[in-house]
């Protein structure tokens, strides 16, 4: 990880610029650029605070989902699957449906000859 404390270009720009507009009467230039160092440093750490918290946010929601995705596979590991008698249950009906009807049919037509 990169260790470096000095604040970025950009940072120190925007710190000078700051220091510039809040600059009182009678304040010299070296105190100017000690309150500019002072924003940057500020600025750098606020930024540096900031990438914590969305990593830590990221975290949070990769691990949120690995639980999410783990949960829904257990809800679906536990729910119960049809089993056999009760499919075959459905079907065994259908063999002596069509016995039944086999029967009517060679009778009617033992009956009507």
């Amino acid at each position: 990880m990169n260790k470096n404390t000095s604040p970025s270009e950009q940072a120190q720009t925007e710190a000078m610029s700051i220091a510039r507009a809040t600059q009182k009467a009678g304040q010299t230039k070296e105190q100017t650029k000690l309150i500019a160092q002072g924003i940057a440093k500020g600025i750098a750490q606020y930024k540096k605070q900031q990438k914590e918290r969305n990593r830590k946010a990221d975290k949070a929601k990769k691990q949120a989902k690995r639980e999410k995705a783990k949960t829904s596979s257990d809800l679906v590991m536990q729910q119960p699957s049809p089993t056999l008698n009760e499919d075959s249950n459905k079907f065994a009906l259908l063999p002596w449906a069509l016995l039944a009807i086999s029967w009517a049919g060679f009778i009617a037509f033992w009956m009507s000859r």
